[in-house]
């Protein structure tokens, strides 16, 4: 079996168009309902009652929120670079969403009589295609900081640049293992290697582990969130932002958290699978946005539950922990991979 799927399927130019718009209206719902669902989770967590004042059960403090953002008025530090200043945080949309694109939500299916695949694009390369668009997001958080004209920013994105190249390397190296064990980089036939045999979760448990780690650190959420640490840099690299392009760093935020918990299940959690049984195809995407939501729930749990780094101790960590850990998983199951 070659590494490089062989992609010859080719769909109409308007299925590939409502495919994008159906994976816009998607993601930009799930957003305001992870966080409400944090809000409220992190009130329990800490014994309080969380938003429930806007619309029934606080279900409307989202919209709330995001219009009040987008209603405040648009303002710059007057020694900013405007026109990088204001694409920076479009950048960190773009490419979340663009990551989106390769996570299967089931295999190809016929509706009404056309062949459809529940997915943006399945490309040869798969896990690169997220890979790449993650560095380039790397990029929205650097000029962000750099174009605003403020040391406290600039500080918070030299961190996150650190940061994401630091676990980045990690992560790959932890999903080799399952790229040597699938014989492919495309992310339906990883699935469909899952749905054959056995969740990747099980022969590649140390990195799954890793993966996740690595996530945390990618996404800059607790306790790997140092580059907006709020007791050292005020607010990191989003310190002068404001309205609504820091509502596109903040939507941006929980949109990598989708991203990674997607390509955590399509990864190491079966994709669309369900042990033991096999239900219809339109159950196919249900299994994978509810394993998605499970997974993000776990980010809210270990920001509720874990304290903060030093950033010394993140960095230690990632380059003396993850980074040995990683290459020797790889290469454990590359000699496995060989015996077999």
């Amino acid at each position: 079996m070659t590494v490089l799927a062989e992609v010859g399927y080719y769909e109409a130019w308007w299925i590939q168009l409502l495919k994008a718009v159906a994976i816009f209206a998607v993601v930009f719902q799930l957003v305001p309902v992870i966080l409400l669902v944090e809000r409220k989770l992190l009130g329990r967590f800490q014994h309080r009652y969380g938003p429930n004042r806007v619309g029934p059960f606080g279900m409307l403090q989202p919209m709330a929120d995001i219009g009040k953002l987008l209603f405040k008025e648009q303002f710059r530090p007057r020694n900013s670079i405007g026109w990088l200043f204001a694409l920076a945080p479009a950048i960190s949309m773009l490419t979340a969403v663009a990551t989106m694109a390769v996570i299967p939500f089931s295999d190809t299916v016929d509706i009404f009589g056309t062949q459809v695949g529940l997915y943006g694009i399945d490309t040869s390369i798969g896990i690169l295609f997220a890979f790449a668009f993650g560095g380039i997001a790397f990029y929205g958080l650097m000029l962000g900081g750099w174009a605003s004209g403020s040391k406290y920013s600039f500080l918070g994105s030299m961190r996150a640049a650190a940061q994401l190249i630091s676990y980045e390397v990690s992560q790959g190296l932890a999903v080799i293992g399952v790229v040597m064990q699938a014989g492919s980089l495309s992310l339906t036939e990883i699935v469909g290697w899952q749905e054959n045999n056995v969740w990747f979760v099980i022969p590649q448990f140390v990195g799954f582990i890793i993966f996740t780690v690595a996530a945390f650190a990618e996404t800059n959420r607790p306790p790997f969130d140092l580059p907006e640490a709020d007791a050292e840099l005020v607010g990191g690299y989003n310190t002068e932002y404001g309205g609504g392009r820091f509502a596109a760093y903040f939507a941006a935020e929980y949109l990598n958290v989708l991203v990674v918990s997607g390509l955590s299940v399509t990864l190491f959690l079966g994709g669309w699978n369900i042990p033991f049984v096999d239900p219809p195809t339109w159950v196919d995407p249900i299994v994978v946005l509810v394993k998605m939501i499970l997974f993000s729930l776990f980010f809210i749990w270990v920001r509720a539950t874990l304290p903060r780094l030093r950033y010394d101790q993140l960095m230690s960590f990632g380059w003396k922990v993850l980074l040995p850990l990683a290459t020797l998983n790889a290469l454990v199951t590359a000699i496995v991979v060989v015996s077999t």
